[in-house]
């Protein structure tokens, strides 16, 4: 039993999957009668179950096959199919290094499982101490970090992260929706060195696919089947598939709207450090400021009054304001407004 059985939940293990009709049979062309789908209609068949075009655009130009790659319905869809896999109800814990992403918490918590969060130190990066006590715990079965973190912006330090995936005797999810914004090197050509890190990405922010919700993950094929086998069978629509396959074509467009959102990122830097009302903006890598104000709650809601919508983040980070990065227009409209503040 290889070691990534020995930390599924015994249940998993044995788990006999679903087989949709669509797992059976999947060629295009045939009288379909075998699914009980309405024969009439322009999306009245069931979509491929495994999403095999889709992971076909993801893995290109990567040294990974589709094996590698497993779809979800948004990256939380795979925070939970994680804890699923890996984590027993009332027993078992996952563990953070916070602030970060909320999710993390908020899946553990629905599936009874105890969270332990390690603070970031002074930088907001990755404590740089002794690892073993953090690591001795066995019933931590699947650590989170973020790279570039929500909502602090920052990359994470890599050799920390990899010190951290080589010593953790459990799942390490290495969270990257934002690494396109970053200069930062993914991690996923990792995954043929380790064979319990996972690492998450999205359509949801550099390529502008929220509305889709496509999450995905890298990891070494016996995970991507556990993920495959625990999955609902029709997680990801037609539809969804279809606009994802488009958008990961047009690489022009999106590397023209990459260039200018980063480009707005700096001048939106730039122009906030000028202003009195901001008292520290934040090292970011992501397509978001942090920033801290003199009153966070009065601010956001002078800016909400103007129809200009931040993120208050006081209740992880005192006195601080998430921003995105808009369209020129947006980020001058921004500063405009909270230069009317001072």
């Amino acid at each position: 039993m290889s070691r990534i059985e020995q930390w599924m939940r015994p249940n998993i293990r044995s788990l006999v999957p679903y087989s949709s009709a669509k797992d059976e049979f999947s060629e295009r062309e045939a009288i379909f009668l075998d699914a009980n789908e309405n024969p009439f209609g322009t999306f009245n068949r069931y979509p491929d179950p495994q999403q095999r075009l889709l992971k076909t655009a993801l893995t290109k130009r990567k040294s990974l096959t589709t094996g590698h790659v497993f779809v979800g319905n948004g990256s939380d869809e795979i925070i939970d199919v994680l804890l699923r896999i890996f984590c027993t109800p009332g027993r078992d814990k996952i563990a953070t290094f916070t602030p970060t992403y909320g999710m993390y918490k908020v899946s553990a918590d629905i599936h009874d499982i105890s969270v332990v969060s390690v603070p970031l130190d002074e930088n907001l990066d990755i404590v740089h101490v002794d690892f073993q006590p953090f690591l001795n715990d066995s019933e931590i079965k699947v650590l989170f970090l973020c790279s570039p973190n929500n909502p602090t912006g920052n990359n994470l330090n890599r050799e920390r992260m990899i010190a951290l995936i080589e010593q953790f005797e459990g799942i390490v999810c290495i969270d990257e929706a934002y690494i396109e914004f970053s200069d930062q090197q993914s991690l996923v050509n990792l995954i043929h060195t380790y064979d319990n890190l996972v690492v998450t990405r999205t359509l949801s922010k550099a390529r502008g696919l929220a509305g889709a919700r496509i999450g995905y993950a890298f990891a070494n094929t016996e995970i991507i089947n556990v993920f495959n086998k625990v999955k609902p069978p029709y997680n990801i629509s037609s539809l969804n598939q279809q606009i994802a396959l488009k958008t990961l074509e047009n690489n022009p467009a999106f590397e023209r709207q990459l260039a200018l959102l980063r480009e707005g990122r700096e001048a939106l830097i730039t122009a906030l450090q000028k202003l009195p009302i901001v008292q520290y903006i934040y090292p970011t890598a992501a397509n978001f400021i942090l920033i801290k104000v003199l009153n966070a709650n009065r601010v956001y809601e002078q800016l909400r009054k103007q129809k200009i919508i931040v993120r208050n983040r006081s209740s992880q980070i005192p006195n601080a304001l998430r921003i995105s990065v808009g369209t020129p227009e947006e980020n001058q409209q921004l500063l405009n407004a909270l230069t009317t503040l001072l």
